[in-house]
């Protein structure tokens, strides 16, 4: 159990850890470093990833979760190089992929590696796929640009494809338009086409978005299923915890842009350090029901163009501080592992944390 939440696999120990959130190792298939992205709206400039750091190794999975507009979608969109232009701003920092920067290799460089070495699953399927064309000749295309494969070979490859993902007739499959698929097919082959190039990294951006419980256990299990027998890399954007514990290795949450705490997903769920973190996690209805009334987080996520100085949850924190409402805040780290870490003043070791922390558990 985690956090509540019941783990169908058993893979954790004290020594499995990950990159930059736990130390491991191992070299990362991709590290990002810094990452920056910014949308012009006329002279005005807004952030909506800040300073963003992660990596991602083989085999393991690294779950960015927060509420809507904090910057996740956006962050997988600026590590594709596919950010609608305008509004956004070329992204800065890093993102390394092989030793190099795919911030500032050529389009030409960047499309040899988009969809064939990192390849991304869509939120939504019904709008993904192109509603004009046949599977067949959406699947073969990929084929065609990132395999070399033509004709009939392209069509077999992506008859196997559609079988791996668990497609039934999938030659069939490949005469159907998108609008005789199902939703849970949709996205289905949504994967096959993120899978063809056998990819390093795959990221899934809210990969069950308008799909009913059973279909969303599938789909999940189905990428589970292909990332341990390909030992991809999988960066999972979602706000649905109960995926995160099935499904993550380490989490990173967001909140206006910023990573606010960051840890193992044992560490993030049974031992939440951020204010942010512990709200979201009371707001879920299991632990409502358990507590026979509802509960959300006061206020509201402020806009991205008018910001609160300081720590920028202090508005709707139960925690805040004075010191809360002015400058930058650090990353302190929680305990002695150095993976578990949290933006925020009440882990400075001071008396006035320490009293801030005991005053609000006395009032639960």
């Amino acid at each position: 159990m985690i956090g509540g939440y019941k783990r169908t696999r058993n893979c954790y120990s004290t020594t499995k850890t990950c990159g930059i959130i736990s130390g491991m190792t191992e070299i990362p298939i991709l590290q990002v470093k810094n990452l920056k992205t910014q949308l012009k709206f006329g002279n005005e400039i807004i952030t909506v990833v800040e300073d963003l750091c992660f990596d991602l190794h083989h085999g393991k999975t690294l779950a960015l979760v927060g509420e809507s507009g904090c910057g996740k979608s956006m962050t997988a969109l600026s590590l594709m190089r596919i950010l609608p232009h305008p509004p956004a701003l070329p992204p800065k920092g890093e993102v390394i992929y092989k030793g190099q920067n795919l911030l500032t290799i050529s389009e030409k460089e960047m499309r040899k590696i988009r969809g064939a070495k990192i390849a991304m699953i869509f939120q939504d399927p019904m709008s993904s796929l192109n509603p004009v064309y046949t599977i067949g000749s959406q699947l073969a295309e990929v084929a065609e640009l990132h395999l070399d494969l033509y004709g009939e070979e392209a069509r077999l490859v992506a008859c196997e494809t559609l079988a791996e993902v668990g497609i039934a007739n999938p030659e069939k499959r490949l005469n159907d338009y998108p609008h005789q698929l199902s939703g849970g097919l949709k996205q289905r082959v949504m994967i096959a086409m993120a899978l063809m190039c056998q990819p390093d990294v795959l990221i899934a951006d809210e990969p069950t978005t308008a799909l009913d419980v059973t279909i969303q256990a599938q789909v999940l299990n189905l990428i589970r299923r292909l990332q341990e027998k390909k030992g991809m890399a999988l960066l999972l954007i979602t706000h649905d915890m109960g995926v995160v514990a099935e499904m993550a290795d380490d989490v990173i949450v967001m909140y206006t842009a910023q990573s606010i705490e960051r840890g193992s997903v044992l560490e993030i769920f049974d031992h939440r350090a951020h204010p942010y973190t512990m709200g979201l996690f009371d707001s879920r209805p299991s632990v409502q029901l358990k507590k026979g009334k509802l509960t959300s987080i006061r206020g509201t996520v402020p806009p991205l163009n008018n910001l609160p100085s300081g720590c920028r949850f202090h508005p709707r924190c139960p925690f805040a501080m004075p010191k809360c409402k002015e400058g930058a805040v650090t990353d302190f780290v929680i305990d002695e592992s150095m993976t578990h870490r949290a933006k925020c003043w009440l882990y400075d070791n001071t008396e006035e944390s320490a009293k801030s922390l005991a005053n609000h558990w006395g009032e639960i």
